[in-house]
C-alpha cells in the first residue's frame, strides 16, 4: 500500500481568459477547482494506476472540507490531520499562452500541531500495511525539515520504503543527514544543482561524479529528470539514460508527480531496475497527455512503457 504526505494541500483554481487585463475587470466563464498539492497529485495518479492509496497530511477549515469532499467523490482514500486553520488556495491565470499564479503561503503551523501530526502519522502507519511512503512539497510555514527528517525516520524504522519530492535547502538537509535512507529522489537538473551550488552541464556523464558523493549514499535511486529528453539515474552504483518516445504535450504540470506515482507503483512491485525506470516515465508521459492536472489514462500505459528505451551506462 501507498501512503502519501501533502503538509500543504491547496485548492487549485485554474481560470481561463482571452486576455487578463490589470487594474480592471476580469471575467471568467471557464474554471475549475480541484483538490491540489504536489502529494494530492501522486494520490490520484497512484489510484488511476490501480495502486492501494491513502492520502494523509495537514487540513483545515471549508478548503480542508473541499479536498476531502472530492477525494471522497473520486473514491480516493484519506486520512488527514485537521487543524483550526484554513487550508489554501493556488490560482492560476491561463491567458494569452501564458500562466500567471498567485499563490497563498497557507496556514502557520504551531510546535503542538507539528506534534498532532506526526503522532497521527504513527498512528496511521499502525493501523495500515503500508509499504511505500512519498513525501510531497514543500512544508507550510512554521515547520522545518526536522518534520520530514521524523516522518522519514519513522518509517525507516519500519522498513516502508521511502520517495522524497521536495527541492532547496529542505531537500538538502535530509540528503546530508547520514541516518536517513531514501528509496528515491528526483530532481531535475536545475534542483540538483541548486543542491550541489553549482550549474550542472547537459550532459548527464558530468553528474556521474556528484551522484557517487556522499551525499547521495543513502539514497537507493537518483532519478534526473531530463523534460522531453527522458532521464538520468543512479541505482546504487549502477547509471541508466532513458530515453522516451516523442508525444504530444497537453499539460505539463504535475507529470513530475506522476513520475513520483509511477516510481511507487513499481517499489510496491517490487519491479527490476528498467522496469521501475519505464513505469515512473510512462506515468509521467501520461500526465502530460492529459488536460487534468494530475491524471493519466491508464489504458495507455503498457502502449507507452513498452516505447521507453533504458540503457545501462
Amino acid at each position: 500500500m501507498l501512503l502519501t504526505v501533502t503538509m500543504n494541500p491547496s485548492v487549485d483554481i485554474s481560470y481561463q481568459l482571452d486576455s487578463f487585463l490589470l487594474d480592471d475587470v476580469n471575467r471568467v466563464e471557464q474554471a475549475s477547482k480541484t483538490a491540489g498539492g504536489k502529494g494530492l497529485n501522486v494520490t490520484r495518479v497512484a489510484h488511476m494506476l490501480g495502486m492501494d492509496v491513502t492520502a494523509t497530511g495537514v487540513l483545515g477549515g471549508t478548503i480542508g472540507t473541499f479536498i476531502t469532499n472530492q477525494l471522497t467523490a473520486d473514491d480516493i482514500k484519506h486520512d488527514f490531520y485537521k487543524i483550526d486553520q484554513e487550508s489554501r488556495n493556488c490560482i492560476a491565470i491561463l491567458h494569452e499562452g501564458r500562466q500567471t499564479e498567485i499563490l497563498e503561503s497557507g496556514p502557520n503551523l504551531t510546535e503542538e500541531e507539528s506534534r498532532g501530526f506526526l503522532k497521527h502519522f504513527e498512528e496511521l502507519l499502525r493501523n495500515s500495511k503500508v509499504s511505500v511512503l512519498s513525501i510531497s512539497g514543500s512544508l507550510p510555514k512554521g515547520l522545518t525539515a526536522d518534520v520530514y527528517r521524523k516522518i522519514i525516520s519513522i518509517a525507516n524504522q519500519q522498513g516502508i520504503l521511502v520517495i522524497l519530492d521536495t527541492s532547496g535547502s529542505t531537500l538538502q538537509s535530509i540528503l546530508d543527514d547520514p541516518t536517513i535512507k531514501l528509496a528515491a529522489i528526483k530532481p531535475n537538473r536545475d534542483e540538483l544543482s541548486a543542491i550541489e551550488g553549482q550549474a550542472l552541464s547537459d550532459n548527464p556523464e558530468d553528474w556521474k561524479e556528484i551522484l557517487q558523493s556522499p551525499r547521495y549514499q543513502n539514497c537507493e535511486w537518483v532519478i534526473v529528470s531530463m523534460g522531453s529528453k527522458g532521464a538520468f539515474a543512479k541505482y546504487k552504483q549502477d547509471f541508466y539514460l532513458v530515453e522516451i518516445p516523442a508525444i504530444k504535450v497537453v499539460n505539463p504540470v504535475g507529470s513530475g508527480d506522476a513520475t513520483v506515482a509511477g516510481i511507487a507503483k513499481a517499489l510496491d512491485e517490487r519491479l527490476l531496475p528498467a522496469e521501475l525506470l519505464k513505469s515512473a516515465m510512462t506515468a509521467g508521459m501520461l500526465n502530460t497527455m492529459e488536460e487534468s492536472t494530475g491524471s493519466v489514462n491508464p489504458n495507455l500505459f503498457d502502449g507507452y512503457y513498452d516505447q521507453v528505451q533504458v540503457t545501462k551506462q
